[in-house]
């Protein structure tokens, strides 16, 4: 029997009558990499930050190393060589990668010897895991992949030996998850334990010894990841059997309701991310873009949306001119038909400071449904909340508790619940099964399906391949700002990957 590197005996926690953890039992092998999967607002993260210190636990005992540990803050978790890395990163933005990395662990009176010293070491680091990354850059400027790196490094400079990552792909491309699973793999057989808190399958299968399924608060079995199998997995998460691909009919377009040409968008930085495309979307059909992230998607529904201005182009919703280049009034475009999932839910999506219900009508709430008079309809908006917490399975099923506290997943069931259940006539979605578990993919998805075989026309940015390939009618490929390419739903993942490199289509095809 391999020693345990983390025992959690008994736990249980609750936030008023939410029971988020019941009588868990959890031993993690050391080195090795633990995977533990279940639907957003299973526990996972709950009990995970109890281990961090974040959280102190009702009742129950949590050892480490076969001796039990008080582990009332994060220091403490620290100081027993537990670190962890958050789904959303805790960096300063405007400060450098090395000064991120020795903040609060400063331990000399000179900063300027302490980040001398923290340098060198962070070269050992870098050599000894894969963790290449400029420590004078500045983390605003370093894509999210990196920014992860800084976060492991940040845990192991503490001299952490057991590492959390809370759902560490949910904003990386496919191949800096990749890159991410190769470190992990470094990290393993330099002897350090990984827990892997995550909600996608394929990963714990590739990448996982052994896998932990929680379900309603609960552990409901630990496997051997040798010994099962996806759909074992599912069907342990959910409670039931779930179907693991896109169900729909032949798609059957008719007039487009929305028309893109010649579109230019530069960022904040005064760099073209939008070179001069065009495209259009029936109603009764689903497009897809597909491209690594940083290609210009984010742009391009930001341009549509109006919530950012283009340099040139046009934009015909339903027949008629939106002013991309001008100001353009969102809420005017609301009223027009169009709904937009954003990519960010957090900053974009979502107040997180506000209630379920308020979020529930975000942009909306001047429709007459929502109004008594001049007034807010408080008693209306909460049952229309409700209504839609009952629709989308939203969980915890509260209508008064603060955004901030629904998982991730969770979080983006409220927002694709208040743009979908406007019945728009376009509907743009970013990403819109980032951080969200396989159940509520499977419902997601089927909603999609539903909007396009109800007439409505749905532009999808996604950087998850297998996503775009299921749900698409025709996929569009987005490279360097360009559209580089038209395939449709049956194209092989490798054409499409070549596509989303820049590799010209002449030779794609070929």
């Amino acid at each position: 029997m391999a020693e345990a590197a983390i025992q959690l005996i008994g736990i249980n926690k609750s936030f008023g009558p939410v029971r988020a953890n019941r009588d868990i039992n959890l031993e993690v092998e050391r080195g090795t990499i633990h995977g533990i999967i279940g639907e957003n607002g299973a526990g996972k993260s709950t009990l995970m930050s109890i281990l961090y210190g974040f959280y102190q636990a009702d009742s129950g005992e949590v050892r480490v190393g076969g001796k039990p540990i008080a582990i009332n803050t994060p220091n403490d978790a620290i100081a027993v060589g537990i670190g962890m890395v958050h789904q959303h990163f805790m960096l300063v933005e405007n400060f450098t990668v090395i000064e991120n990395v020795i903040l609060g662990a400063e331990g000399e009176a000179l900063l300027k010897s302490s980040i001398s010293k923290a340098r060198s070491e962070l070269q050992r680091l870098e050599r000894e895991y894969g963790l290449e990354v400029d420590p004078d850059a500045v983390i605003e400027e370093l894509p999210v992949g990196l920014q992860q790196r800084v976060e492991i490094l940040k845990a192991l400079y503490r001299g952490a030996d057991i590492l959390i990552l809370d759902e560490p792909t949910g904003v990386l491309t496919p191949a800096e998850a990749d890159h991410l699973f190769r470190i992990l793999k470094m990290l393993k057989d330099q002897g350090k334990t990984v827990v892997l808190i995550t909600h996608k399958l394929r990963e714990i299968m590739a990448i996982t010894d052994t896998v932990s399924v929680m379900r309603q608060g609960t552990m409901v079995a630990t496997r051997k990841t040798s010994e099962t199998t996806v759909e074992e997995l599912a069907e342990l998460m959910v409670g039931r059997r779930v179907l693991l691909r896109v169900e729909k009919g032949e798609p059957r377009p008719a007039d487009v309701k929305l028309s893109v040409s010649n579109l230019t968008v530069r960022d904040s930085r005064g760099v073209v991310m939008v070179d001069d495309v065009s495209l259009d979307v029936h109603a009764g059909e689903i497009v897809g873009i597909a491209g690594v992230a940083g290609n210009g998607q984010s742009e391009l529904l930001e341009a549509i949306a109006g919530t950012r201005n283009a340099e040139a182009g046009t934009v015909m919703l339903d027949g008629r001119p939106v002013d991309v280049t001008g100001h353009v009034d969102p809420g005017e475009l609301r009223d027009r038909g169009l709904a937009h999932v954003p990519e960010d839910r957090h900053h974009v999506g979502l107040v997180l400071a506000f209630e379920e219900a308020e979020n529930s009508i975000l942009g909306y709430h001047d429709k007459p449904q929502y109004l008594r008079g001049p007034f807010l309809n408080i008693e209306a908006i909460h049952a229309d909340a409700r209504d839609k917490i009952a629709k989308y399975d939203i969980r915890p099923a509260s209508d008064r508790l603060k955004t901030a506290n629904f998982s991730g997943g969770n979080q983006q069931k409220i927002v694709l619940a208040r743009e979908m259940e406007q019945d728009p006539t376009v509907l743009l979605v970013g990403q819109p099964t980032r951080g969200v578990d396989v159940g509520a993919i499977e419902f997601i998805h089927k909603r999609l399906i539903a909007m396009r075989d109800a007439g409505k026309a749905v532009l999808l940015v996604s950087v998850e391949l297998d996503e775009i390939r299921s749900l698409s009618d025709r996929i569009l490929v987005m490279f360097a700002g360009r559209i580089v390419g038209e395939r449709g739903p049956d194209a092989s993942e490798g054409e499409l990957g070549l596509l989303m490199a820049g590799v010209e289509q002449r030779e794609a095809a070929e």
